[in-house]
């Protein structure tokens, strides 16, 4: 059931009504549903820092010209809400899509920070996401969560975080940007949260929970915390935390893969 005040923020809700409001407009009955996930959900949503997460399901794939006109849709939206530039992302997947995402790829239409609204293609490496949306979502427009997405079960999330945190090897190579290696920090905080205690939670509480588990690292998860609270702070040496940060993520990778 949708919920008239999906969050404690108005400022949030009146977002969350004026994008729904957008993509009806220009759908109309393809869009299916609307869910809201990521931070807001889980309770980890920081007003100045983090994302806006949505899910929006559709009858069939974007074409053409619903693409050009979703694109035209978040720029405008962008131009006229600059505080909540970059802090959007939102997946338009067919509801087909959502049903075979285990066995094959498909279509999706994405915007998200630091990437335009693109193309691309989706499959099982969205599952972590659909899990958190299936759980934990909020209905913001459409039939529940649960009659769209099939059960995940547990044994599937942890295969999926192992495997996604394997890549994170490669990409922590190039986090370059205190920004970006608070990310690194607490996902890879998050990955090992969801494999010692089988289900996902927050950044903020998995990264509370790996510094009473990993003590040495404690500082370290600690300065992930305020760095993510001060994204747009320039005056940092962003090289001088690199090599430590990427020993930290290396090390709980290790533990990632090795937790049974």
């Amino acid at each position: 059931m949708a919920q008239s005040k999906p969050t404690p923020y108005a400022d949030v809700n009146s977002v969350l009504a004026e994008l729904l409001a957008g993509m009806q407009a220009l759908l109309g009955a393809k869009l299916v549903a609307l869910y809201l996930y990521g931070s807001l959900v889980t309770g980890d949503f920081d007003h100045e820092v983090s994302d806006i997460d949505l899910l929006a399901a559709t009858a069939s794939d974007i074409d053409d010209d619903e693409f050009v006109a979703l694109q035209t849709m978040h720029h405008d939206f962008a131009v006229n809400h600059r505080e909540w530039d970059d802090r959007i992302e939102v997946a338009y997947l067919s509801i087909e899509a959502l049903k075979t995402f285990r066995t094959q790829v498909s279509q999706i239409a994405v915007i998200s920070p630091g990437e335009p609204f693109h193309l691309k293609e989706a499959g099982k490496d969205w599952l972590m996401n659909w899990y958190v949306v299936r759980e934990k979502g909020a209905v913001l427009f459409g039939p529940s969560t649960h009659e769209l997405i099939e059960p995940i079960t547990t044994k599937e999330l942890l295969h999926a975080v192992r495997e996604h945190a394997i890549a994170w090897r490669e990409w922590v190579q190039r986090a370059r940007t205190r920004k970006a290696q608070a990310y690194a920090i607490l996902t890879a905080c998050r990955a090992l949260y969801t494999l010692s205690n089988g289900e996902s939670t927050s950044k903020r509480q998995a990264a509370e929970w790996a510094a009473k588990a990993l003590p040495e690292w404690s500082a370290l998860i600690q300065s992930a915390l305020l760095w993510r609270a001060a994204l747009h702070d320039e005056h940092v040496d962003h090289t001088a935390t690199l090599p430590e940060t990427q020993r930290f993520v290396h090390a709980v990778l290790d533990l990632c893969e090795n937790t049974p």
